[in-house]
């Protein structure tokens, strides 16, 4: 049996008491500062539960099986919402791991679909990610209408992405209509897998 692990903890979603949003394209600044903006604290999970228990069930689901349904990417996995699989350590992280069984392999999406949503803010996590080929650990964002609309016209936000084979960098992505898949809108690539590996993935939308 083999087993790679990937932990999260404390996830938090903030918003802004007022937002205004432009996107435009000019020469990068030799310095940029964000004015401190009025977050207020919406929606988070510190994962501080028993050691061998399963996320809350009123803020995280499960994707199950192997994507049939068209959410998947090919994976040789199995998706399940074991303990085996998904379960907080007792030191306040989610971890989630693979494990290979002979030919067979077991791991665990979650989400917070039909449990929480919201369009803008700043969304950020603490992962601890392991690499390697066949490991593709991501923290990621979907449109709240990818039932009635599908991808990509629901609209993704990969956050974090990081392919095993490709320890050292980063992906950051904008998938939409027109330009998803292989030809996404933005890819952001950071050459530091020591800082992404104990850091903490924000996005600010």
């Amino acid at each position: 049996m083999m087993k790679a692990t990937y932990k999260m903890a404390k996830i938090h979603m903030l918003a802004l008491s007022m937002l205004a949003l432009t996107f435009f394209r000019c020469a990068p600044d030799d310095f940029q500062k964000l004015d401190e903006g009025k977050w207020q604290l919406t929606w988070s999970d510190d994962f501080n539960g028993n050691a061998g228990q399963l996320p809350d069930a009123a803020k995280w689901t499960y994707d199950i099986g192997t994507g049939q349904g068209g959410w998947g990417n090919q994976e040789l996995q199995s998706y399940t919402d074991s303990p085996n699989n998904v379960s907080m350590d007792g030191e306040g992280n989610l971890v989630i791991t693979a494990i290979r069984n002979g030919n067979s392999f077991t791991s665990a999406r979650i989400n917070t679909k039909g449990l929480f949503t919201q369009q803008y803010g700043r969304f950020e996590a603490r992962l601890k990610t392991p690499y390697g080929p066949g490991i593709w650990p991501a923290f990621w964002m979907l449109g709240a209408n990818i039932e009635t609309v599908n991808w990509p016209q629901c609209g993704e936000i990969d956050i974090m992405e990081l392919r095993g084979q490709e320890p050292h960098i980063i992906h950051g992505t904008i998938h939409g209509p027109g330009y998803s898949g292989g030809q996404p809108d933005y890819q952001r690539l950071c050459p530091d897998r020591c800082q992404v590996r104990h850091g903490i993935p924000r996005f600010r939308y």
